[in-house]
């Protein structure tokens, strides 16, 4: 993965409404190449996406930020978050951008997002139009999501004090319980997903965040039935030894999609882009080239 500081160095400054937003773009799109919006997971940020940076940048226009409340975004403490909202503000950086179409590659938290997407383009709604959407580990189906007991404790009336007694190692523990047994994260990721945590008050908000869990029940129909309905091509690569969303989540989405297209890592645990990139690159990079979208 890049360098935290020049991560932090690479990263631009979006208004939207009253938010200020962290991102990251090509550094000098070209008009062959399709656009690919990546979207982060839950509680971590679009760093997690900078190890396959490069690599993507070969075949890709690339856009990704902070979602509202993570890394380097505003963290503002007085709102509901919502998975619509962070899905409108996707909306806008392509906007921004001036992207009419583009892929999508996403994770965890960033799932539930895309599938929002989908629902608009489903709806004729959307303000761009998917070609394609890539998913990592995360709750596609909420019903086979099974939470941490840290996010179930962040969903009672404790929730406010879980951000006061979250600290470094309280991270790497929960880390090492999700990630493959051979795959754990180095120290150095784990001191940059917690600089990021902490930066601009994230332990103000670390329980306001967990709403999506909640949101995704009440929404699940819509959601559920975006991945159903939709005429995008859908891939999932799954790293099976995620107990939050592993060979369970891979199952399902087999049983539960339409010619569900499906790869699993059967060593590999919650976050497959970081624990093992270059597999991941390869089967991101296959289905491409089934689609035609790279050579």
């Amino acid at each position: 993965m890049k360098p935290l500081h020049a991560w932090r160095a690479a990263a631009k400054a979006l208004e939207v409404g009253d938010a200020t937003l962290a991102w990251w773009s090509s550094a000098a799109p070209r008009d062959e190449k399709p656009w690919l919006l990546l979207i982060h997971g839950f509680p971590t940020s679009s760093w997690d996406w900078s190890g396959l940076w490069d690599e993507l940048e070969a075949h890709f226009n690339l856009a990704a930020l902070d979602m509202l409340g993570f890394g380097l975004s505003d963290k503002p403490a007085d709102i509901r978050y919502s998975i619509f909202h962070q899905a409108d503000l996707q909306e806008a950086l392509l906007e921004y951008l001036g992207v009419s179409e583009a892929h999508l590659f996403v994770h965890d938290y960033g799932n539930t997002v895309a599938q929002e997407l989908l629902a608009r383009a489903n709806e004729g709604a959307l303000s761009f139009a998917i070609k394609s959407v890539v998913f990592l580990n995360g709750g596609l189906f909420p019903e086979q999501h099974r939470p941490r007991p840290i996010q179930k404790l962040g969903l009672t009336p404790l929730g406010p004090l879980l951000g006061a007694m979250m600290s470094r190692d309280k991270l790497r523990r929960a880390f090492d319980q999700i990630f493959g047994p051979e795959t754990k994260a180095s120290d150095e990721e784990i001191d940059a997903h917690w600089a990021l945590f902490e930066t601009g008050g994230g332990r103000r908000v670390f329980h306001k965040l967990l709403a999506y869990i909640p949101e995704r029940r009440a929404h699940r129909e819509r959601w559920v039935g975006a991945l159903k309905h939709t005429h995008a091509p859908l891939r999932l690569i799954d790293g099976g030894a995620d107990p939050v969303s592993g060979k369970h989540l891979y199952d399902y989405f087999l049983q539960q999609i339409p010619n569900a297209d499906a790869v699993l890592f059967g060593d590999i645990g919650h976050y497959p882009h970081t624990e093992a990139p270059e597999r991941v690159l390869a089967a991101f990079l296959d289905f491409h080239r089934k689609l035609g979208t790279v050579s």
